[in-house]
């Protein structure tokens, strides 16, 4: 298992931007295959939001978030990022990084085995 530490969240006027980072602190961080954000917002499922695969950088998006959010990683750190501009109000929700140790299925949460314990994104219309 990997330990994953978000951090980077907060409140935000729409339009704003924020980075969040999530920093694979230890465990088998060599093992990690894939990374990625969801998002969970009040009484909502937890939704996929962005991935990358680490060995090369190739990244995905939820189509809700494309050309607003850019994800990437710095190996060297073992650490990923959100950057997210142009944010909108219903972009708020717990932003939660996750982890995953093989190919196959990324945009689904049952893919992932090791979890952040989520950061608070909030955007004020």
């Amino acid at each position: 298992q990997v330990q994953l530490v978000e951090s980077g969240g907060g409140l935000v006027q729409a339009g704003g931007s924020l980075r969040l980072s999530c920093a694979a602190a230890s465990g088998r961080t060599f093992s990690v295959y894939r990374m990625a954000w969801f998002r969970q917002a009040p009484g909502k499922e937890r939704e996929f939001v962005a991935t990358i695969r680490w060995s090369d950088g190739v990244t995905d998006y939820a189509d809700s978030v494309k050309g607003r959010f850019t994800i990437s990683r710095d190996s060297a750190q073992n650490t990923m990022y959100l950057q997210m501009t142009t944010l909108k109000p219903e972009d708020t929700a717990v932003y939660y990084c996750a982890a995953k140790g093989n190919s196959g299925l990324f945009t689904v949460e049952r893919a992932y085995r090791d979890w952040g314990q989520g950061t608070q994104v909030t955007v004020s219309s």
